[in-house]
């Protein structure tokens, strides 16, 4: 695979971190989560592909062990608040002394800078301060946060993802590491650039909710159908408008111009009528096959099953039966092969690991009993 041979170590997190960690084990890379020791229950949904290791942190033996592994990896991926790693003596400046090739990522909400670098938050939290929350929301509502996806995921893990593969290709050249600073915020509002940057043709004139992407338009909007369920409109060219109406069976003459501002209440009720006449299934088998950009609203249910996913592979199953995205994209040569056996326990693979770091069966033992280091591999099998 693409990142096969390169080493990370995961500082054990929530959400954006372990996404990050999870799209670099998916496409080759060794990732080793660092989980806390005497933890009760993991609450990592994305360790797939993953190996855990255990160190208590809390005692020096346990701090000085993990620089040793830091030294002699290629990535380091943290998710603390500010300072913290400084604390420990595991800053990046001390192990990038040890080790020039050292690619160190740190994913806050915040970033290492600037006056709210030390605050806690949330994905929410840096969705406002990134200027696109005030962009989100129906007309005469408040704003709303889609989920915790733009800020943690897209503006996070990913870019955070795209940071340490950048990193990693210029070390190619210079030979050299180097610190990711990946700020929430900013990496949200990196996402949001379209928004930012087509200000200035007059797309975004309007209020929140009023324009033609943020559910102002009638013919960008989803529409109930009559089993309960919802169809996906996104008919914003002209020739795709067109079919639109073809579909719903409504005549252009009849209707006002489709980007007459004041008439979109009264296209949106047309269509909201129209879309509640028929079920779900039979609104996709009159706009599959054509240009209306007119789709099926799939539940997580549904999404594996229908025809186009099916034939891609889109999703895949682990071995417990459970279901989630195939890693995108897909390269040609070198794509990616997920693991597909259950996401490690806390402290499974520790003396596995130790033992590719070089540390001997003795010394291992010897943590254990100090309590420094925790293995779980035996009940992992049970």
């Amino acid at each position: 695979m693409a990142l096969a041979g390169v080493r990370v170590l995961e500082l054990a997190g929530l959400a954006p971190a372990p996404f990050c960690g999870m799209i670099l084990a998916d496409f080759g890379a060794k990732v080793i989560r660092v989980d806390r020791t005497k933890v009760a229950m993991n609450v990592d949904t994305q360790a797939r592909g993953k190996q855990s290791v255990a160190i208590n942190l809390k005692t020096s033996e346990g701090v000085a062990l993990l620089k040793k592994l830091c030294v002699r990896s290629d990535v380091v991926l943290e998710p603390y608040r500010k300072g913290v790693m400084e604390k420990l003596g595991l800053g990046p400046q001390e192990l990038m002394k040890e080790n020039p090739r050292l690619i160190y990522a740190r994913l806050t909400g915040y970033g290492q800078s600037g006056a709210y670098s030390s605050t806690a938050g949330h994905d929410i939290n840096f969705l406002a301060m990134s200027g696109l929350l005030s962009r989100l929301g129906r007309s005469g509502e408040k704003p709303y946060a889609p989920l915790n996806l733009v800020a943690d995921f897209a503006g996070g893990g990913l870019t955070c993802a795209l940071g340490i593969v950048l990193a990693l290709l210029e070390r190619t050249k210079s030979g050299r590491g180097q610190v990711i600073d990946a700020s929430m915020v900013e990496g949200a509002a990196y996402v949001g650039s379209f928004v930012w940057k087509s200000r200035s043709i007059g797309m975004w004139d309007r209020s929140r909710g009023e324009n033609m992407l943020d559910s102002g338009a009638p013919f960008y909007d989803t529409y109930e159908t009559s089993d309960g369920k919802h169809m996906a409109v996104g008919s914003v060219e002209p020739q795709f408008y067109r079919e639109l109406l073809k579909g719903l069976e409504l005549d252009a003459g009849q209707l006002p111009s489709q980007m007459s501002f004041s008439d979109w209440p009264e296209l949106r009720r047309l269509f909201t009528e129209r879309f509640a006449s028929k079920t779900q299934a039979e609104w996709s088998k009159i706009f599959d096959g054509t240009d209306a950009c007119v789709t099926p609203v799939l539940s997580f249910e549904q999404v594996s099953s229908h025809p186009h996913n099916r034939e891609r592979a889109s999703f895949i199953k682990d071995s417990r039966g459970d279901e989630s995205p195939r890693p995108a994209p897909v390269l040609s040569r070198t794509p990616a092969e997920p693991c597909l056996t259950p996401d490690p326990v806390i402290g499974e693979h520790t003396v596995e690991v130790l033992e590719e770091y070089g540390f001997t069966s003795a010394e291992i033992d010897q943590m254990q009993a100090a309590g420094v280091v925790e293995c779980n591999a035996v009940k992992a099998k049970l």
